[in-house]
């Protein structure tokens, strides 16, 4: 398994782009503007013309241990025994965010599937839904991972890609196939939980209107204070820690938007009535920390020898909090992975990967994910 990386910045690329690589995927992360403005699909294709070219928009564009923001980060993979099938596909298209997630994961071919990477729009896709209509779809075992794309702080359009089509509402699928094949999986917030646990009582997918049979937003705004005058756009520095009824770990959600005039929040994943919510806020050290640990818990499935590549899909509103400190976190990555280790990824609306010590995919936001590749040849 052969990485190389390149970026396009200040309108250059670093290095220059090979002509007729043999790699047989590109992930490609960048910002919107730059996106629309550079023809970035036919430089790619002429320079990995056997490549499957994959991607979307970001909140912030991870290279190593830096982050860019109006750039493009390009990391060529040239796999030795895997194979590799890309699919893609509109929300537009079906019914449900649950449904584009099952039909598209349904047409992979499933013989000897080993891992699945998701890459989704971030605002017109419902992340809990994708992701268990991808997990219904396909047999136990399979790992996935991924991310929905980001818009800077924007929040006004995420495009994803697949070749030559770059589109808002688009859903990619990509999966690795063969014994050769090895992929880790981490997952860790770092969020501090404060105030009492409190029960969802009325909420209709992604809306949340109740908690404990009163207002959601008004009790929000209770904890807030003062920076209760600064919603919708303070909410990313308060997620609410969410807990499933009968169900031990927690995810993370983030809340996208408010509607004053129904009292209600609206997040970037499902608030089930009867599920428990509790208010987090920020630790600087403990969210360095937890990006250590989605290390940690990457590793588990290979040495350091093996890892080729680290995928990091890590949150818009850990960003904003950790402001100037952001690198940390990947300092941290670098930390367990090894300093030889390519890193590429984006800041994300939404991450897609189990919990540490479980397989079962969920989405999580706040979150740093974090995806470890490498081939044994052996195998």
């Amino acid at each position: 398994m052969k990485v190389s990386q390149f970026h396009f910045n200040d309108n250059q690329w670093f290095p220059e782009l090979p002509s007729g690589n043999s790699s047989q995927l590109v992930l490609a992360f960048g910002d919107r503007e730059v996106v629309r403005d550079v023809n970035f699909f036919g430089a790619l294709s002429r320079a990995f013309p056997l490549a499957e070219i994959i991607g979307c928009t970001t909140s912030g564009e991870i290279l190593a241990t830096e982050v860019y923001d109006n750039t493009l980060v390009v990391t060529a993979i040239e796999f030795e025994q895997t194979t590799l099938e890309v699919l893609s596909g509109n929300v537009a298209e079906y019914q449900r965010s649950f449904d584009a997630g099952l039909a598209l994961a349904d047409t992979l071919t499933k013989q000897n599937l080993k891992y699945v990477l998701a890459i989704s729009d971030g605002q017109l896709v419902n992340g809990t839904e994708l992701v268990d209509g991808i997990s219904q779809s396909l047999p136990d075992g399979v790992l996935i991972t991924g991310g929905m794309a980001g818009d800077a702080e924007r929040f006004e359009e995420t495009l994803v890609w697949h070749n030559d089509a770059i589109t808002p509402g688009e859903i990619v699928l990509c999966g690795l196939y063969g014994d050769a094949i090895r992929v880790g999986h981490g997952t860790l917030g770092g969020w501090d939980t404060f105030g009492p646990e409190r029960i969802i009582t009325r909420s209709q997918g992604n809306v949340l209107a109740e908690l404990d049979n009163q207002p959601a937003l008004s009790l929000y705004k209770e904890y807030l204070g003062e920076f209760s005058e600064q919603l919708p756009s303070s909410a990313l520095r308060f997620p609410l820690s969410l807990k499933l009824a009968g169900e031990e770990d927690s995810v993370v959600r983030t809340i996208l938007n408010i509607n004053e005039d129904d009292n209600t929040m609206v997040f970037a994943g499902d608030m089930p009535e009867g599920a428990s919510a509790k208010l987090m806020k920020a630790n600087f050290e403990t969210l360095i920390d937890g990006a250590n640990g989605a290390a940690q818990g990457a590793m588990k499935a290979v040495s350091h020898e093996q890892v080729k590549l680290a995928l990091l899909v890590s949150c818009v509103g850990r960003r904003l909090v950790l402001s100037q400190r952001v690198f940390e976190e990947l300092e941290a990555v670098v930390e367990v992975v090894g300093e030889n280790t390519p890193l590429c990824g984006f800041y994300s609306y939404g991450e897609i990967s189990p919990l540490i010590n479980s397989v079962q995919c969920r989405l999580h936001n706040q979150t740093m994910t974090i995806t470890t590749f490498s081939e044994v040849l052996d195998a």
